[in-house]
């Protein structure tokens, strides 16, 4: 029971907090009369073992990682999202693909070698927009899109960070929220 009640409360927060933000970027314009603009970024969810795919260097989700793509798919069906994009990996495509889908909207990938190019996309871009990323691109990519990415997300078990960035008359300010099951640190 402390699980829901622990995964419940983490729902009402996180959708509160993606409701003003949304509200905010999709009903307002900034000062100097421009749009703003928000970028949510997430790490892919969890992956079926190495041992378990087809192609360990490119697994799919795990079911968990489906479950969690869902759980996003859910949180973010009211944010205004007007784009989503992913790396073009299986589980980075498959954690964007429910929200996408939700939304009819295509998944439209983008070079994970290429941040810098990502970054100065989105940030020329009005509206809510998705990217589904990876634990050493999404951090850095909050970094470029002139964010606080916090800790490094820890590759091992981290998946329910969910940045929103949100960009207004040149002013950047990060959120980090949780979504989904809690990750929980494995035992060293």
């Amino acid at each position: 029971m402390q699980n829901t009640c622990s995964r419940t409360t983490r729902w009402l927060v996180c959708a509160a907090a993606l409701m003003w933000l949304a509200a905010g970027v999709c009903t307002a314009q900034s000062a100097d009369g421009g749009e703003r603009i928000l970028i949510f970024l997430v790490r892919h969810g969890e992956t079926v073992a190495a041992d378990e795919s087809d192609e360990p260097r490119n697994p799919h989700l795990s079911q968990r990682g489906r479950l969690r793509a869902n759980d996003l798919s859910h949180q973010l069906k009211d944010a205004k999202i007007r784009r989503v994009l992913s790396t073009d990996l299986y589980r980075t495509r498959e954690t964007a693909k429910p929200i996408a889908e939700r939304l009819e909207l295509t998944v439209d990938i983008y070079d994970q070698a290429n941040l810098q190019g990502l970054a100065e996309d989105l940030l020329s871009r009005p509206g809510v927009s998705l990217v589904s990323g990876h634990s050493n691109t999404t951090p850095e990519l909050v970094r470029l899109l002139g964010g606080d990415p916090g800790t490094e997300i820890d590759h091992r078990w981290e998946y329910d960070r969910l940045y929103a960035i949100s960009v207004v008359g040149g002013r950047v300010e990060t959120i980090l929220l949780r979504y989904g099951e809690a990750s929980v640190p494995l035992d060293e």
